[in-house]
Formats: C-alpha cells, structure tokens, sequence
C-alpha cells in the first residue's frame, strides 16, 4: 500500500496584518475571517503559504526550481514556460496548469495535479476586532489617513503528500525542509514580519489515506495543547508508532503523555524533521 505523509503545524504567536500590497483605494486594510462557533478567526489562504513553500525552494534550490520571483521587476521567471515535473522540485510539488488554445481552437490545456496538499490557516485565537491607526502628513491633496486589522495569534495549519506520487519521491524530504522553514506568506509588498515556522509540529507517516491529524492544537491558557490527538492515540484511531511529535508542545503535559503512548517526541523541531525525512528515506528505498 502506498505510504502517505502528513503534517499539521502551530506557528508562533504573533502579530498578523494584511501583505497584500498596493491598496485599491480603500482606507482599511482587512483580514480573512472565517466563523467558528460564536466566534470569527482569520485565515490565511493555501495559496498564500503555498508562496512561502515555493521562496524557500527559489532561495535553497535554485537551479532545481522552475517559477521564480523577482522582488525588483514584481513578476514571476520561468525557466521552462512548458513545465516540466521531473526536472524541477516546484512544478513536481505544487502542479501546474498552463491554459492555452491551440491553433484548432481546441483546449490545449497542459496540467498537472500539485501532489502536495495544502490547507487553510486557522487563527488559535477568535478575533476581537483590533485595528491599528496610521496617517501620513503633506501638503493639501498628498496626506493619507488608513486603518489596518491585526491580530495577535497563531496559525495552525495541514499539508498532505504521497511521495509515490511525485516524479521523483525523495522531494517529499524538501517540502518538509520547505515548512521548517517558511518565512513568508503571501508574497507581494511585505510589510509585516511574521515568523510562520513551527513552533509545535505532528507528523505522520501512514498507510492510512486520512490524516487524522487536522486541528491537532487548541490554545490552552497561556500555551498551545493537543487533546484532541491525545485522544487519537488512546482509542487506537492514529497508532503511536506513525507519529512524531515536537516543539514546545514537548514541555507540556500532553508530550509527556503521548511519549508513555509510544509516540516519538522531541523538543526540537528540525531534529523532528530529521527524523521523518529518515523515515521517509527508508520507506521510499523499501
């Protein structure tokens, strides 16, 4: 059966305002918001940390990535305009779709599925409406006043691959060096620094096509908990030998009762990485 990896990861806390750029004439500059319960949280989009996924490839893999960006010029190069999965780390993770009309003027659509899956970010924390003021001064006509919603919060979110499945499946290693390391998210005008690594991190690595592992954290007080995964290992639902589990989330209660389950925990979240990418190297070599 084929091996399937998933991740579900808690950023830092921190301060989230809108990067999208040039404004478009409004003066407030707003959040995603989605509805929980009784409450609104923020999101950020798949394709906005798919973003931060492909400048750390552009950055660390260069001559292996085909769609690059230029701060300078604001435009995206492209080293093959006809995509090539096998020969660039980018188009193998992420897919592709180039939507043409042949000379027949029938579809010719060339296009690939992105073997990795993203989804949504979720705020921990509901949003309580905090917006931050700002004005510019000048002479009559130059001055601008405008209103930016933050938030002070993290983000959990969940990637899904199978290694199988991409051209060559040891890259599955880079998307998880990819997620050690995001720094931006969005793109474009970046006038907000949000540390979007993991601070707490659970990855699994399965014969099970579920992930099971979506929405693992909740804030818990002061700090980040996982009662819902604590659960799924007791019951039996996730086996504990298909998990590791890092980060802050290991000096807390719930990491020392996952790791009397059996669950790998470790402190810290690059040598959890570590630890997966040697697992997925043996199973890709078995």
């Amino acid at each position: 059966m084929s091996k399937h990896l998933f991740a579900t990861i808690v950023t830092a806390t921190a301060v989230a305002a809108n990067n999208r750029g040039e404004g478009d004439g409004s003066t407030l500059s707003t959040l995603q918001k989605i509805t929980r319960g009784n409450d609104q949280y923020t999101t950020i989009s798949a394709e906005a940390i798919r973003w931060g996924l492909r400048e750390y490839l552009q950055n660390s893999h260069a001559e292996a990535t085909n769609r690059t960006f230029d701060p300078d010029k604001d435009q995206y190069n492209f080293k093959n305009e006809s995509f090539d999965a096998k020969a660039f780390i980018d188009d193998d993770l992420f897919g592709f779709m180039d939507a043409k009309k042949g000379s027949d003027n029938k579809d010719a659509t060339t296009k690939r599925r992105g073997a990795l899956e993203v989804s949504r970010a979720i705020s921990l924390d509901p949003y309580w409406g905090d917006v931050a003021f700002g004005s510019k001064g000048g002479t009559k006509g130059k001055t601008s006043i405008h209103s930016t919603e933050v938030h002070c919060t993290a983000y959990q979110y969940t990637i899904a691959l199978t290694p199988e499945s991409l051209k060559k499946p040891e890259r599955a290693a880079l998307a998880l060096d990819a997620i050690g390391a995001v720094r931006h998210v969005g793109g474009n005008h970046a006038r907000f620094l949000y540390d979007f690594r993991p601070e707490s991190i659970v990855i699994r690595v399965t014969e099970d096509p579920s992930p099971w592992i979506m929405d693992s954290f909740k804030r818990m007080g002061d700090t980040v908990g996982c009662p819902k995964l604590l659960r799924l290992v007791e019951v039996g639902d996730v086996a504990a030998s298909e998990l590791i589990v890092a980060g802050e989330i290991a000096d807390t209660p719930y990491g020392g009762q996952l790791s009397k389950l059996g669950v790998k925990v470790f402190r810290g979240v690059k040598e959890a990485i570590a630890a997966a990418k040697n697992l997925l190297k043996t199973e890709v070599a078995a």
